[in-house]
């Protein structure tokens, strides 16, 4: 059976233009997770040259029904709103629709074929979809007479391949780890894996700090949050820095970014809050909201006011050893980019470098946003402004000038006072 997908082949390589292969190839194992799959293998063989043989991704979910077939494949769209997947703001559920990731095989294979098994009308069906690069609005389909599986999934198959081995091992695994890290410790409890060739996908190298089991208790009601905090050394793509919550199923009920997400620095952490009180919570509306809730368990409660402001609280403590310690970097930074001059060419000698050098590191560390995103000579010139100001005896005039642009605690204001008095 042939079937035609709403769009030329052309048409779909142009709306798919900005995927690489680590995206696309990232799409599939997402398919699987969307698929309610627990556990996802990428399996690959390469020769003798490097060049990857076979690749093929599996996994247990449900599989892919005859019945919705046009649904899977067919409803594409020539547009660049194609290009933004958009992901469940508030749930880590079904990540790509309409088919875009099915189709983004041809940036590392020219052919896909997938083997699929699932239940239709209580009993177990097993079909075959397959696509060329030269044809992808065209999908030739066909079920089997027997089941290939004793349980449902699909194992997608991908041929004439454009990747090494080396692509899929020095950058496409890794970009997968940063994609997939976040979810898979959303769901640990639950057993979601990744396995490449037969392994875990171990994704703890790319952990920066880790704390379990905090228990933050609401004593007036007796409630009990158990919270789990992770830093990540890199970026989650587009995941970002999120607070997940979690009832007592280990069923995650809601998602959002937390307070301290994209603030210019590279804090990039996520927390999981687990309790029985997100079971039948009404997380629509804002904290602020001053409506009554049909709910009693919403954001107004007293319980998540106050889960809030502890949470936040960690998150702060958290970040702020995180960018002491990140601070130290960005003079070392600053030393190789030629912004902060070397002792040498100091003419004002070790104790006002000293000076500068702590200067830098404490506005850093209240607010990175004032450091992000600069070319050299502009940091040298903010360096060199902050430098002049410190030479003179215009000193004391920092404090208000510098509590104009960004909120400082007591804490930060006498270590900046303590700095500037000298």
């Amino acid at each position: 059976m042939a079937n035609n997908v709403n769009i030329t082949s052309n048409g779909i390589q142009k709306v798919l233009r900005n995927y690489n292969e680590k995206q696309a190839l990232a799409e599939y194992v997402w398919n699987g997770f969307d698929a309610n799959a627990r556990t996802v293998e990428i399996s690959y063989a390469a020769n003798e040259l490097g060049f990857v043989d076979g690749l093929e991704i599996a996994d247990d979910g449900h599989g892919i029904n005859f019945d919705n077939l046009s649904i899977k494949f067919e409803p594409f769209f020539e547009s660049e709103k194609a290009l933004q997947l958009p992901l469940n703001k508030n749930r880590s559920v079904m990540h790509g629709k309409n088919g875009v990731g099915r189709l983004t095989f041809f940036k590392f294979a020219n052919d896909a074929e997938w083997r699929t098994t699932f239940l239709q009308r209580g009993s177990l069906k097993s079909g075959r979809i397959s696509i060329g690069v030269h044809a992808l609005n065209n999908y030739q389909a066909g079920l089997l007479d027997m089941p290939l599986n004793n349980k449902a999934g699909t194992r997608v198959i991908f041929s004439n391949l454009k990747i090494s081995a080396e692509d899929l091992e020095q950058e496409i695994i890794p970009y997968l780890k940063a994609e997939f890290c976040w979810f898979l410790e959303l769901n640990k409890k639950s057993g979601y894996t990744i396995l490449v060739n037969g392994e875990k996908l171990d994704y703890t190298g790319y952990i920066q700090d880790y704390e379990e089991d905090l228990l933050i208790r609401y004593d007036e009601t007796n409630t009990v949050f158990k919270l789990k905090f992770v830093q990540w050394k890199e970026s989650l793509h587009k995941e970002l820095s999120k607070a997940y919550f979690i009832n007592e199923k280990n069923e995650e009920m809601h998602k959002e970014y937390t307070t301290l997400n994209k603030k210019a620095d590279e804090y990039f952490h996520s927390v999981y809050i687990q309790s029985e009180f997100f079971t039948d919570f009404d997380f629509s509306g804002s904290e602020l909201d001053t409506q009554v809730k049909l709910y009693q368990r919403s954001k107004t409660s007293p319980e998540f006011k106050f889960l809030l402001k502890k949470v936040n609280e960690l998150l702060r403590a958290k970040r702020k050893v995180f960018l002491k310690e990140y601070s130290s970097k960005l003079l070392e930074r600053f030393e190789k980019e030629g912004v902060i001059a070397k002792l040498a060419d100091h003419a004002l000698g070790d104790k006002n470098k000293n000076d500068l050098s702590n200067l830098i590191k404490t506005i850093y560390e209240i607010q990175p946003k004032l450091f992000s995103n600069l070319s050299i000579d502009q940091k040298k010139t903010i360096v060199s402004l902050l430098d002049m100001i410190l030479a003179s005896d215009q000193r004391q005039q920092m404090m208000p000038v510098l509590g104009s642009i960004v909120e400082m605690e007591e804490e930060e204001k006498a270590e900046l006072n303590m700095i500037l008095m000298g």
